[in-house]
């Protein structure tokens, strides 16, 4: 008679059947893995695509970028609650655009060309200098665009020659600059003639053109007014390209008119949650097909080896061990199944990457899974084995020992 723990000889009965009618079992194998393999091929490619359409959105710090349309008057309380946000990367004042100007001209050049630049203020964290050694953070540092490196013939290191002029008390008065360039951003992070400054020489310059005193930079002019100084504008970046949505929608409120790359962004979005639901819909479709498949296939097995398990309930197996039998098998043949599908969605998906590397940037993948996806698979393979298992478990569960002495 059998003990009362019949879990480990039933496990051991079905291996053994299992795998003694390999022929039947392996196609078992090959239909699940027939139907699992697309589908994982499916969701790499939608992954793989979405995946790099929004990692290309990410990389580029110019879609999270929130410009303002026009000019205003922003106190420093302002800018303070923002850089409070949780969603706000980066935030700096603008001064107005006209006095955020400068020229250059490298002094140890035999031909020196003079190059009218676009100041922008930056600082510690600002997503288009990301990469580069040094961020300027006094008066007489600048981190030069690519396109007016070039142009003036400097490197990092070198130092120009800045000059501006205004005209104060009915005279034209010019003053000269010495700034050392501390880097030269990519040629991507801005694409025109400019430098990144200090929001404080941009102040500096402002008060010079509107005819204030610079004490620092031993400029003359009229005292500093005593109000509270306004800027005419900002450089903001959310955090991410996800949460440049809801920072638009805050300043909305706020009476401020922005431009933003939302429409991108919700493309992306958009076209994320379309590929999911067809992904998913078409994904149980072919599972539940599968299952009831599998339950038929299990029920017809049971049936077909009525003498061999009522001979088990004859011995002293009892119900709930004879159960276990077609629910073993039904996912030794889930494992088998995701094995298959995974080594075919490998082949597959290297074949594809292969195809479209010259489409595709460094590090980017038109077909892609991680690890976390292909456990997932896996799980969710499992469980569907055991559900389509129960039609063979329940036809088991009502075989009586009966039969197997009639077959004696």
């Amino acid at each position: 008679m059998a003990e009362n723990n019949d879990f480990p000889m039933v496990l051991w009965l079905s291996l053994k059947d299992y795998f003694h009618e390999w022929r039947m079992s392996f196609c078992f194998v090959l239909s699940l893995a027939a139907i699992l393999a697309p589908m994982l091929v499916l969701f790499g490619l939608k992954f793989g695509i979405i995946s790099s359409m929004a990692e290309r959105l990410i990389q580029d710090p110019r879609n999270r970028e929130l410009r303002p349309v026009g000019s205003g008057h922003f106190e420093s309380d302002w800018f303070e609650s923002l850089r409070s946000r949780r969603d706000v990367a980066f935030i700096s004042p603008r001064t107005r655009s006209i006095s955020a100007t400068i020229s250059l001209q490298n002094p140890s050049a035999s031909r020196s060309q003079i190059v009218s630049v676009e100041l922008i203020p930056t600082g510690a964290g600002d997503p288009l200098l990301e990469g580069n050694n040094e961020i300027p953070s006094k008066l007489s540092e600048i981190v030069l665009s690519d396109s007016a490196a070039q142009k003036l013939g400097v490197l990092e290191g070198d130092t120009v020659d800045g000059s501006l002029a205004r005209v104060f008390r009915g005279k034209r008065e010019r003053v000269h600059l010495p700034l050392q360039v501390v880097g030269v951003a990519k040629p991507s992070a801005f694409t025109r003639d400019g430098a990144f400054v200090p929001l404080q020489l941009l102040v500096a310059l402002e008060d010079f053109r509107d005819g204030r005193a610079v004490p620092k930079l031993n400029w003359q002019g009229e005292p500093e007014a005593s109000d509270a100084r306004t800027f005419a504008g900002y450089r903001l970046y959310a955090r991410s390209i996800y949460d440049v949505e809801v920072l638009r929608n805050a300043l909305i409120a706020q009476g401020l008119d922005l431009r933003t790359k939302s429409a991108d962004i919700e493309i992306v979005r958009s076209l994320d949650r379309n590929l999911s639901i067809l992904y998913w819909v078409i994904a149980l479709v072919a599972l539940i097909g599968f299952s009831l498949s599998l339950g038929a296939s299990l029920w017809a097995n049971v049936d077909r080896k009525r003498r061999e398990l009522s001979i088990m309930r004859l011995v002293g197996f009892r119900t709930s061990g004879i159960v276990w039998f077609p629910i073993v098998q039904a996912l030794l043949t889930g494992l088998f199944g995701w094995l298959l599908a995974s080594l075919i969605y490998v082949s597959v998906e290297r074949g594809l990457n292969q195809l479209f590397m010259t489409n595709l940037s460094i590090g980017e993948s038109i077909c892609r899974l991680l690890p976390v996806h292909f456990m997932g698979a896996l799980l969710f393979t499992l469980i569907s084995c055991v559900l389509a298992s129960g039609l063979g478990g329940w036809q088991a569960s009502r075989i009586e020992p009966s039969e197997g002495v009639r077959e004696i």
